[in-house]
């Protein structure tokens, strides 16, 4: 992982040349949203050299422990590595997911056996209506034949950019992937205690709840932050606060995936980040303080797991901008605590717009909010 500070045509090209990379190693790009005018620069000097490139935009940047607004992230892939980018989604997700799968299909004849499981990442426009559906999709198509982590690109004010980006194209609505080998895949965490109180979502479409128990959502909301949390909640605070008291989607297996409401219809309607299914069962979670939250130990845990020791080692990270928002100026403690507890010898990364990965390894991929995502990069 390389950090480029200056992105002037000259020190972009430059950049590319000292990376020294074999000439089928593609190359991936992470942008702050206030330097979405370097992609052209980025796709010249990519095609120039004949090379791959796929690439998205981010509210910020994780760059040295701190939060940015400049520079990128260079990240070069292993040599060969599948990569893609969709365009024109939104409209059906079985689709969609089936084109995904096509590419990611063709991808896996690159890899010698069967038997090897790659790791799939995908980074979404995070204005995407129906991401958690194609996730669900994928599954259904593609079940463990590979691993699953990523998340969503965007900026903070929730309005349409082209986010996405390969040697050509930058546009919305859109994917880019990776088949990634030799991965045991990354971990994905939120250290949220579920409360025992659960709602039925009565009435649903897409990312949008209606009503909770059949009343106004945002009505019965209200109640319950008020109740558990001493909170009192108004349509002129909503978004302040809709971080602090996020959702939880109740699964089955125990699990829970968060949602964070990051709008308020005047009809009392919730907007959310990510599809609730009508009926579904939900909890209100409330974010812990950094000294009370579990996530940072347990993601070092699942990652030495899985990878083993991390000393000395990059890791990548995407840090969702809901959870930054919640701990401000406390985010960057606990990126800290993130590489004192893993050893790392740096982390980096974006703020996201929304997480994909599981809470256990092997688990189904589901879309989260107010997540962790970490992936050891390099050898």
């Amino acid at each position: 992982m390389r950090y480029l500070a200056e992105l002037d045509a000259v020190s972009v090209a430059n950049a590319l040349t000292g990376l020294a990379l074999a000439p089928d190693a593609p190359l991936l790009v992470l942008l702050p949203a206030a330097e979405a005018a370097a992609v052209p620069r980025f796709q010249a000097a990519c095609s120039a050299q004949g090379r791959s490139l796929v690439g998205a935009i981010f509210p910020e940047l994780i760059v040295a422990g701190d939060l940015c607004r400049q520079g990128a992230w260079l990240l070069p892939l292993p040599p060969g590595t599948p990569t893609f980018l969709i365009d024109g989604l939104g409209a059906d997700a079985a689709s969609e997911a089936a084109r995904i799968v096509a590419s990611v299909r063709s991808g896996l004849t690159h890899f010698d056996s069967p038997l090897e499981r790659p790791l799939l990442a995908l980074v979404f426009d995070g204005l995407l209506p129906h991401i958690a559906s194609m996730l669900d999709e994928l599954y259904l198509l593609l079940a463990n034949r590979v691993e699953y982590t990523g998340a969503n690109s965007g900026n903070e004010s929730f309005t349409t950019m082209p986010c996405v980006f390969d040697n050509v194209k930058l546009v919305d609505h859109a994917v880019i992937g990776m088949l990634l080998p030799g991965r045991h895949g990354a971990a994905l965490e939120h250290g949220f205690v579920v409360p025992p109180h659960a709602l039925a979502a009565t009435a649903t479409t897409g990312n949008c709840i209606a009503s909770i128990d059949w009343r106004p959502a945002f009505s019965v909301y209200q109640e319950l932050v008020s109740s558990s949390y001493g909170v009192t909640l108004t349509p002129e605070n909503f978004y302040q606060f809709g971080v602090h008291f996020p959702l939880g989607i109740l699964l089955a297996s125990g699990e829970v995936i968060v949602r964070v409401p990051v709008a308020l219809r005047e009809d009392g309607a919730l907007f959310c980040i990510g599809e609730i299914p009508e009926n579904a069962m939900l909890v209100v979670l409330r974010a812990s303080d950094i000294d009370d939250s579990t996530c940072v130990a347990r993601l070092a845990e699942r990652l030495a797991f899985d990878e083993g020791s991390l000393i000395g080692r990059d890791l990548l990270l995407f840090y969702c901008a809901g959870r930054r928002l919640h701990h401000m100026q406390h985010a960057r403690e606990e990126i800290a605590r993130l590489q004192r507890a893993t050893g790392a010898a740096q982390v980096g990364g974006a703020l996201s717009t929304g997480e994909i990965g599981s809470l256990r390894r092997n688990g189904y991929p589901t879309l989260q909010n107010e997540c962790l995502v970490g992936l050891p990069w390099g050898a």
